[in-house]
């Protein structure tokens, strides 16, 4: 028999969707289908977790394995699922509220740990199934129903929070770039350890237009670079615009100004084990600097579910018991008479 050849709508279950109308959950949803098509990983070899939220709703509409698991608990639930069935590709959909407040101490330690699983990280900035409180995303100063005045504290940045937590595999993408956006996805599975997607999302009931700034037609080409592994760091909408070194820090320079070339600009190397460009470029926040978009990290190493398969295995060669009886008889017993 050959290949089958799977057609995003083979991950499509037959619920239907129930998010708010132009809600950005539906972009990803989109692009993830399309992304699992890209894989050609068999639905049945699938498990999407999640935790509670909006964007928790998400594995009713795959056909695939799922589990709706509880508030904040997602990654350790989907890090059980891939320990012990390391063959299956594991998903977790989170949002800024779910993955980063009640559920950030079990995002560091998958991120630290390793585990092969791909989160994908929906950021609006905004608490928006509880009906519009602010987030651990939220900016300094945001009005909201539990911050009538404003807040007062700064808002955790997902890309920092990740390569601080020693992430391998970060990138990011915005809810309607349909056609990036399975790509970056399918990239993010074939990665051997944790990878983290930040979705830049729009909430159209409590958040609407946060993101307007550097997404809306207009402007995005010039308030952000999508960075591709191994090209220079151009951007802009004549692609006339680059990012280059300025002593420890970066600047965007017009190429053919003030002295630069196109030889002054930056290559995007993802696979640099050294976290601090990475960092610097997923800082960029679309003011002096645009918002980098695609693959911001990608670096090997070993991963947590996998090192533990290796290590069941070389325990079991040494202690090769194979039934229950035989594991209870193995050590220091005696007979009672």
């Amino acid at each position: 028999m050959g290949q089958i050849t799977y057609q995003p709508k083979d991950y499509k279950s037959s619920q239907l969707v129930r998010w708010c109308p132009g809600c950005g959950d539906y972009g990803v949803l989109n692009s993830l289908h399309k992304a699992m098509a890209e894989l050609g990983i068999a639905p049945h070899n699938i498990a999407v977790i999640s935790g509670i939220g909006c964007s928790s709703r998400l594995p009713y509409y795959m056909n695939t394995y799922g589990f709706h698991t509880i508030h904040g608990r997602g990654a350790a639930i989907a890090t059980g699922v891939k320990v012990a069935n390391p063959n299956l590709s594991v998903w977790l959909s989170t949002g800024d509220g779910d993955c980063l407040a009640i559920g950030g101490n079990h995002f560091i330690h998958a991120v630290r740990r390793n585990v092969d699983i791909n989160i994908l990280l929906m950021n609006n900035k905004i608490y928006g199934l509880t009906k519009g409180q602010y987030s651990p995303t939220s900016d300094r100063g945001f009005v909201s129903k539990s911050s009538p005045f404003g807040t007062v504290e700064d808002p955790f940045r997902p890309a920092e929070l990740t390569i601080g937590a020693r992430g391998r595999f970060f990138a990011r993408i915005i809810d309607t770039d349909i056609k990036n956006s399975p790509d970056i996805m399918a990239a993010a599975a074939r990665h051997k350890g944790t990878s983290v997607v930040e979705v830049i999302l729009n909430c159209v009931i409590f958040n609407d237009g946060i993101n307007e700034k550097i997404t809306a037609k207009d402007v995005r080409s010039d308030k952000t670079i999508f960075l591709h592994h191994g090209e220079k760091m151009v951007f802009g909408k004549d692609n006339n615009r680059g990012i280059v070194q300025d002593g420890f820090n970066l600047k965007a320079v017009t190429i053919g100004e003030d002295g630069y070339t196109l030889d002054d600009v930056l290559t995007h190397d993802a696979t640099a084990k050294d976290p601090t460009l990475h960092l610097k470029l997923a800082l960029m926040d679309g003011e002096e600097l645009p918002v980098a978009l695609g693959i911001i990290r990608d670096v090997e190493a070993p991963a947590y579910d996998a090192e533990v398969e290796a290590q069941i295995k070389q325990v079991q060669a040494k202690k090769p018991a194979r039934t229950l009886k035989e594991f209870l008889m193995s050590g220091d017993v005696w007979e009672v008479k």
